[in-house]
């Protein structure tokens, strides 16, 4: 207990003050560690031996130093011990001191002399020990000038302490280090030869010291040890994805192989451009291994690394296979030889779904867990790759049953998915999101979601199956429900990024109300930095560009970009690039930068609205709460239109476009045209001849009937500006591409071009 009046009564009596104990510890060794400084003064007056050893050869200031008893050290030092005294394996109290962090009593010892480049038994210095725990402030201490320490001392690994604070992790470290000992370090191989920016890589601790490394010196991307592995193996071996996407984006050759050892002379420039001499002389035929021979696809693989794996097979480096035909994503590796899932991923995959349903039964509310007995089967809605939806009746309810199949598609498991739309919905109450009732959780055989039931189907169902007629009216207010819905998800204590927002997942009820569904997909952001995010989740046609090209990581952003589809879509009554099929949709939207065409009809704020929302740079786009305010704001317009006197509309004019103009009192180029003079002037930019005004029963209400005589009326008027504008059969076959797309984009032919010089450049 430290009591040291008992102590000095005991010593008066002692005639043994080195008396070893368990583990060969003295009585000065025990008060060291307990840190009682009048115990350990008592006992050193009295002659205890100051430099007594224990089972390792401790001392007692090794043991003061370990255990951060900074009095008890300062009195030692001032009896005068050994301060570079070893122990059984060479470590010095300044290696102790520096491991633990304590500041002081580094300062103690470097004051009494202490040594800053002994090693240890393993080669390790204080550098290497302080670095390895990442603390900063003994390094900068270490580092002074006056103590002259060298951070190019490398271990029995050749590890220097650059490489330990890059396999741990420690930003600041490394970059003190490389300020200190200069870009040399970056160079140095050690045992198993890794450079710094291989142990960044191996450790994948941080992301930010990869690309800091990076930022130093390209060639380093595709640096080969002495067995030839890349900084890509490393991360591909250890599965650390994020790190992968960020060296393909820094341009990491994904056909170096391993245990291929490089030209001695120039060894990190030589063999990547060996390499790319031999892809442009051989053209495109594949690259033939020997059996030591291994990329870093083959390492992610055997590891069961699949979402690696996945990424490497359909990556294709920009640039480097100029002649590659469009689409062609592979390099020059048969990557047919790397069936997903793979073996070890498999197992891995289906003891992570064990572990998450276990979870999850733990987790959710008793009265959240359904017994799929109890659900009445009334009616099959709709089904997919992952199961079946069918209508059913539940304690008097209807309601909509999701089933699950136990299955691997891909290597994407369907229980993974029901996992996670559990997790999700289960968190979730709002209107604007569809109701989650509960989930079947006991039979993987049985596994099912439990929503309400949403009576009018799907937005998609809705615009381009049953081509129901919407107003004006109702399209906004569907458009602003799916806004507060997404911007609910964004803006919860833990935001969810649901990442397959389109107009398949767009519930609309018997009133036109739209509910968000379908969170298989989703995510919390929270995971973001935990997860692979550069995965292609949900339908490639409604796909932001950064989600496409999986060369970043993405954020709740993308979901903006699918929002700006789904609203386009609503208003156009039509699939954003119908004329493509869903991958080429995607692929023109993130190379070309393609969007839908805005319509001459809509107006400037509709316009506005959407050029922001799929704007290019993520960033650039708007959050749903200034989504949010501009619909509102155009909503409330349309219902002043409606309701106010609009015998002047123009057949010419779309209502949304009159509406607005009439209601803001401004043109879409923003002066007050009145409708008489635009009437007048889009009929000479026409050539038309100018309609008379239709009837009240005509207006744009949104009934088939007006359509069906707006459309007559403009058929029997303009057949020649038709002809202008749309080209014929032949000069469309004679635009036919090898793949057989007709080239450039068909929309454009909707627009006569006496219009084209109106329209803003799209973002």
């Amino acid at each position: 207990m430290g009591d040291v009046e008992v102590v000095r009564l005991l010593l008066e009596k002692c005639n043994h003050l080195d008396h070893t104990g368990a583990g060969s510890l003295t009585g000065l060794h025990v008060s060291c560690l307990a840190g009682h400084l009048e115990v350990t003064q008592a006992l050193a007056q009295r002659g205890a031996n100051i430099e007594a050893r224990d089972a390792v050869s401790f001392s007692p200031l090794h043991v003061a130093c370990l255990f951060g008893n900074e009095s008890v050290v300062e009195y030692l030092l001032s009896r005068g011990v050994d301060v570079n005294i070893a122990g059984s394996v060479g470590e010095r109290p300044l290696h102790l001191a520096a491991i633990r962090g304590h500041y002081k009593i580094v300062q103690m010892l470097l004051k009494k002399g202490a040594r800053v480049r002994q090693q240890d038994e393993e080669g390790n210095t204080p550098l290497h020990c302080c670095v390895k725990i990442g603390h900063f402030g003994i390094l900068n201490l270490l580092l002074q000038p006056q103590y002259r320490n060298d951070a190019h001392i490398a271990n029995i690994y050749l590890d220097t302490p650059l490489h330990m604070a890059c396999y741990e992790g420690w930003f600041e470290c490394a970059k003190t280090l490389l300020t200190y000992g200069g870009s040399s370090l970056l160079l140095k191989e050690n045992l198993w030869g890794e450079t710094a920016l291989h142990a960044a890589c191996t450790g994948g601790q941080c992301i930010d010291l990869v690309d800091y490394l990076l930022s130093q010196d390209a060639a380093f991307v595709n640096y080969q040890g002495v067995d030839g592995h890349t900084p890509l193996h490393s991360a591909c071996h250890h599965g650390h994805t994020r790190i992968v996407q960020l060296l393909l984006s820094h341009g990491a050759d994904t056909n170096l192989t391993a245990h291929n050892r490089p030209d001695t002379n120039n060894h990190h420039h030589r063999p990547y451009t060996r390499l790319i001499a031999n892809q442009r002389s051989h053209h495109h035929d594949k690259k033939v291994l020997t059996q030591d021979e291994q990329t870093a696809l083959m390492w992610a693989y055997e590891q069961g690394h699949d979402d690696i794996a996945n990424i490497l097979k359909h990556y294709r480096r920009p640039g480097l296979y100029e002649d590659c035909a469009r689409g062609d994503y592979l390099a020059g590796l048969d990557t047919s030889y790397f069936p997903i899932p793979s073996p070890l991923g498999k197992l891995r995959t289906m003891m992570q779904e064990k572990i998450d349903v276990l979870y999850l039964r733990s987790v959710l509310p008793p009265h959240l867990h359904l017994n799929l007995a109890e659900i009445e089967n009334l009616e099959n809605i709709n089904s997919g790759s992952f199961g079946k939806v069918y209508k059913g009746r539940y304690n008097d309810k209807i309601v909509a049953v999701k089933r699950y199949r136990a299955n691997m598609l891909y290597g994407k498991s369907d229980v993974e998915m029901f996992c996670r739309e559990v997790s999700v919905l289960g968190s979730l109450d709002s209107p604007y999101i569809v109701k989650f009732i509960g989930a079947c959780l006991h039979d993987p055989s049985q596994f099912a979601i439990v929503t309400e039931f949403v009576p009018g189907g799907s937005l998609f169902s809705t615009l381009h199956e049953q081509k129901r007629s919407i107003d004006t009216v109702t399209r906004f207010n569907i458009a602003i429900d799916v806004a507060r819905g997404m911007y609910y998800l964004h803006t919860l204590p833990q935001p969810i990024i649901h990442r397959d927002l389109n107009s398949h997942n767009i519930l609309l009820s018997s009133e036109c109300r739209a509910r968000v569904a379908d969170f298989g997909e989703s995510r919390f952001v929270r995971n973001i930095f935990e997860e692979n995010m550069t995965k292609q989740p949900g339908n490639l046609r409604w796909m932001a560009p950064e989600v496409f090209t999986q060369c970043t990581r993405y954020s709740i952003k993308a979901d903006v970009f699918s929002f700006g589809l789904c609203l386009w879509e609503l208003l156009a009554s039509e699939l954003p690039f119908a004329h493509l099929k869903p991958a080429a949709a995607a692929a023109d939207m993130a190379y070309r930068h393609s969007r839908p065409p805005l319509e001459m009809a809509f107006p400037v704020e509709v316009s506005v609205v959407l050029e922001k929302a799929w704007h290019k740079i993520p960033e650039q786009r708007p959050n749903f709460a200034e989504i949010i305010d501009e619909l509102e704001i155009l909503c409330a317009n349309q219902k002043a239109c409606k309701e106010g006197e609009n015998d002047h509309l123009h057949p010419h004019h779309h209502h949304l476009h009159a509406c607005i103009s009439t209601c803001n009192g401004d043109s879409p180029s923003g002066s007050c045209t009145p409708p008489e003079a635009a009437q007048h002037i889009s009929s000479e930019l026409s050539g038309r001849v100018p309609a008379s005004p239709l009837p009240h029963s005509c207006y744009w209400n949104g009934h088939v009937s007006a359509l069906r005589n707006r459309w007559e009326q403009e058929a029997s008027r303009g057949q020649t500006a038709f002809k202008s504008s749309h080209p014929t059969i032949e000069e469309l076959r004679s635009r036919l591409n090898n793949n057989g797309y007709v080239e450039g984009n068909m929309y454009q032919y909707r627009i006569a071009p006496v219009f084209v010089r109106h329209r803003k450049p799209l973002l």
